[in-house]
């Protein structure tokens, strides 16, 4: 068209170019970046990357991403990654790694797969474009593969953190463990990757307050977030200063240790939250940063879901369902604690569930996140 008005796409303005292209789709960025240097330059630009992510966000909605464990060969095991939204078909990418790596989640459309007792290395992958990186095991993970291969029955597997420092754009893995279940000095140990120096170092001084540390650490707005032990309240950790800070007492009930997994933290609709489950019903509360305020979102009435579980045991257990994303902002996402990790969605305003997804086998755990592709 441009041509044919005797017109080349140099011709443009270039701040013309940078709101064309932040419409237009990761894999079609990634093929115009070798049209010019530059096209390349604002391409790769943390500024144009940001816009591009917050206006396909809000033109498109999360999208899905969905990562069972899966094999592409007899030798090779790999990542099975999954690609759609909620309504539209999925398309598969596949990434060698071990079978035993768990997913921690997602931040900027970057996933973090870890290992919990083997010596196969962590990596950071990128699924819209296929890149992945690979990061050594931290101090934490050598002193749990040295309790598997002493065949020690009862250990801690701390959960992997991941996020953004927010003023320097640098993503970061962390560990944060209570330092007595490893007969380590301290009340916690917190263990942060470098990516400019591909090594582990410690922040010091870590939390000073013990960590409910089978709990998924949740990634928010530069920060990550922690349940306390003794109090039950919020801890969190700035990953610019890397400093600790208790927010505020969370108004739940201090887990037994026979319902340790009845609550259950996440990232709906851009806010802090946490499911509390008390069968039949499932209780999620939402938490307001500038108040430091909890609320009741939601409840659920658990007793519907049952139909979609061959096990009904699974359905009527203390584990909470826990809660992945809010969709067109009154459909909610949910995965199942049966052994397919079955996927369903919960409509905030008829009450009712419908079936997502359900791997055909259970092939081990299926993550399920909100996926903001970027470059």
């Amino acid at each position: 068209m441009l041509k044919q008005h005797g017109l080349s796409v140099e011709s443009l303005p270039h701040d013309v170019v940078e709101l064309i292209l932040e419409r237009l789709p990761v894999d079609s960025l990634l093929r115009l970046k070798s049209v010019s240097k530059n096209w390349k330059s604002t391409i790769d630009s943390r500024r144009f990357q940001q816009g591009q992510f917050i206006r396909f966000r809000q033109s498109r909605g999360p999208d899905v991403l969905c990562g069972p464990h899966g094999y592409c060969s007899d030798e090779d095991t790999c990542y099975k990654i999954l690609f759609g939204r909620c309504s539209s078909k999925a398309s598969t990418v596949w990434f060698p790694v071990s079978r035993n790596l768990f997913c921690y989640g997602s931040c900027d459309g970057l996933l973090c797969l870890y290992s919990r007792y083997e010596k196969s290395a962590s990596v950071v992958v990128n699924p819209a474009t296929r890149w992945h990186r690979s990061f050594p095991l931290s101090n934490v993970q050598h002193l749990i593969i040295e309790k598997y291969n002493k065949r020690e029955v009862a250990y801690p597997f701390p959960r992997l953190g991941f996020g953004k420092d927010k003023v320097t754009g640098t993503y970061k893995p962390v560990y944060l463990y209570n330092s007595f279940e490893f007969k380590l000095d301290n009340v916690t140990t917190c263990e942060v990757f470098d990516f400019r120096t591909n090594a582990w170092r410690y922040v010091v001084p870590s939390s000073p307050y013990r960590i409910l540390g089978h709990y998924e650490p949740v990634y928010l707005d530069g920060s990550l977030y922690y349940l306390t032990k003794e109090e039950t309240e919020l801890l969190s950790l700035d990953l610019h200063t890397e400093t600790f800070q208790v927010i505020c007492k969370a108004p739940f009930v201090q887990p037994h240790s026979s319902d340790l997994y009845s609550i259950t933290m996440c990232i709906l609709d851009d806010r802090l939250c946490v499911s509390e489950k008390n069968w039949p019903n499932q209780e999620i509360w939402s938490f307001d940063g500038a108040n430091k305020t909890w609320t009741v979102m939601c409840f659920i009435d658990l007793t519907e879901s049952v139909s979609l579980f061959e096990e009904r045991s699974f359905a009527r257990s203390s584990i909470a369902q826990p809660s992945i994303a809010l969709v067109d902002k009154n459909k909610l996402l949910l995965r199942g604690n049966d052994y397919f990790h079955t996927l369903f969605i919960y409509d905030l305003h008829t009450k009712s569930f419908d079936l997502l997804f359900k791997p055909p086998k259970p092939v081990g755990p299926v993550y399920y996140f909100e996926s903001l592709f970027h470059v």
